[in-house]
């Protein structure tokens, strides 16, 4: 009996993918990008600033006290020339204020908010939130001039408690009493909003937001406007924000002020 014929050796078929054992191969997947928010350059106000700011009023306030005490003299009559009261945006400024940045925002049908900062590229040194649907106030702004009162009880007979510090504030427009307003601190909201006006001096319009359709749908878009601010400080327990028209050749168009009593 013949022996069986050897079986031919098995060979390996090429394939135009195959690779060898020893390349290692990582997968790679084309995931999309997600929008990465961007990185908040927000910065600390500078109280020094208002330190600084604070010593040449007090020193005008003595200086004009003692000349209020000489004696009266009649000048002899003359014609002076006309000065130009708020020619340019830039010479628009109160006597004895601080010009600071000031954004309404909210939802057109939630309370609106304030921010104040020292500049658009600082964090908000004040919020309140105001007891007035944004829609509201810029309605009334639309028509004419608005008075806003924040009166708060005297609690702290030491005055250790700044005026802007105080939590909780009885609020009248144009002399309606329409309710509370709150002193809050910053939330992440707010700050999203701040950062995406670093950049903006002065303005208004709508601003894009991460709520869901049916939560901008019930409230509305986000609404801010953004302008120069005149802080005056009359005294520890009455302070004064002036909103200033862009052109300067009128008065503020907002006025808000908050009062301890």
């Amino acid at each position: 009996m013949a022996p069986p014929l050897p079986l031919p050796e098995p060979q390996m078929a090429s394939y135009p993918l195959f690779r060898s054992p020893s390349t290692s191969v990582t997968p790679t997947t084309s995931t999309p990008p997600s929008p990465s928010r961007p990185p908040f350059s927000l910065q600390n106000p500078n109280s020094s600033n208002s330190k600084k700011s604070s010593k040449p009023n007090k020193f005008f306030r003595r200086f004009r006290s003692v000349f209020r005490s000489l004696p009266i003299i009649a000048p002899t009559p003359c014609k002076m020339p006309a000065m130009s009261v708020g020619s340019s945006t830039d010479h628009n400024h109160m006597h004895g204020g601080i010009r600071m940045t000031g954004t309404l925002f909210g939802f057109r049908r939630s309370r609106i908010s304030l921010a104040i900062q020292q500049n658009p590229k600082c964090l908000p040194m004040l919020v309140l939130e105001l007891a007035i649907p944004t829609a509201k106030l810029l309605q009334e702004m639309g028509s004419g001039l608005v008075r806003i009162a924040l009166e708060c009880d005297k609690k702290h007979p030491s005055g250790k408690v700044k005026l802007i510090d105080e939590p909780l504030w009885t609020m009248y427009c144009n002399g309606k009493k329409l309710g509370y307003g709150v002193k809050r601190d910053p939330s992440q909201d707010d700050l999203n909003v701040m950062q995406l006006l670093h950049a903006v001096s002065m303005g208004a319009g709508v601003l894009p937001t991460e709520r869901s359709e049916n939560e901008n749908m019930t409230e509305g878009e986000m609404t801010y406007m953004r302008a120069h601010f005149e802080r005056v400080t009359g005294s520890k327990d009455s302070e004064t924000f002036y909103m200033m028209n862009p052109d300067g050749n009128s008065g503020p168009e907002l006025s808000i002020f908050l009062v301890r009593i």
